[in-house]
């Protein structure tokens, strides 16, 4: 979506009175905008001179986001593409395969949560080369933290089966699986010292994940680092905000010196929290 500044050539109540009285409460572009508390901002408006004009900028807005988003979908509908058009994704590791009944959901942005050497990274490079091989499709692989590893890759790659690159010159290929490695790496940066706008960036990025996995029929798989908690605990970093964001929680821990990772599930739409899997990585 675009900044406010430049929809006021097309909606010229959107003008420069009306951004500077947004820009006031960290208001810059049409996702701040729907982050933003609008009966909060509607009081404020209440308040200037330019009251109404101002309110009439508000519904201007909203009107223009009702115009951008898809139509609304009942359950039912929901349920009928998730059935139709939804895969899913094995991840090559036979013991997160059915933690995950399956693997990675087409639709989902999954998070994987870990401390420092804890595995994300290996688990991204195997799950790309088993989803590239196998789903006969390309993997689309952010890699934010300058850690991706061509080599390791092909690795991988060189392990599976000749009967599935056989299958590869099949059908017609396609992006079923997006991984960025890491999203804290991504938006730590614009989060320090910019408070509630950094915060609206952090979630719009994240709904931005969201709506890709749904409209293009998407596995999104994003990494996170751990911070102390309280009592000297690991938690997730982003904070609350984030928290809500991710369709599915996992966290990875491992311990030090040895290949054998533990994956538990911290949020799911469908399971338990608390389900445990063990699984061996290559050192």
């Amino acid at each position: 979506m675009a900044p406010l500044k430049s929809l006021e050539p097309e909606y010229p109540i959107i003008d420069v009175n009306f951004q500077n009285f947004c820009a006031s409460h960290a208001i810059f572009s049409v996702e701040d905008f729907v982050l933003h508390d609008l009966y909060q901002l509607a009081a404020f408006a209440e308040q200037q001179p330019t009251s109404e004009r101002l309110k009439e900028g508000i519904t201007q807005v909203l009107n223009i986001i009702d115009n951008l988003h898809q139509p609304w979908l009942n359950g039912l509908e929901l349920l009928e593409d998730s059935l139709q058009n939804k895969q899913v994704l094995s991840t090559g590791f036979e013991g997160v395969d059915l933690l995950l009944q399956g693997g990675l959901r087409e639709g989902q942005l999954t998070e994987l949560v870990g401390p420092s050497s804890s595995g994300k990274t290996q688990f991204c490079l195997q799950t790309a080369a088993n989803v590239a091989v196998k789903n006969m499709g390309y993997v689309a692989y952010l890699d934010t933290g300058n850690s991706f590893s061509p080599q390791r890759i092909a690795h991988f790659v060189g392990q599976i089966s000749e009967s599935a690159f056989n299958q590869m010159d099949r059908g017609e290929y396609r992006v079923p699986l997006l991984i960025v490695d890491s999203i804290s790496s991504l938006i730590s940066p614009v989060l320090g010292g910019s408070g509630s706008q950094g915060r609206a960036l952090m979630i719009s990025a994240g709904f931005l994940l969201k709506k890709l996995a749904h409209e293009y029929n998407l596995a999104v798989l994003v990494t996170n680092h751990t911070v102390g908690g309280e009592g000297g605990l690991a938690k997730p970093a982003l904070g609350e905000s984030w928290k809500s964001v991710p369709h599915v929680r996992l966290f990875l821990s491992r311990n030090r010196g040895s290949n054998i990772c533990n994956m538990s599930i911290l949020k799911h739409p469908s399971m338990a929290s608390g389900k445990v899997a063990d699984f061996q990585i290559e050192l």
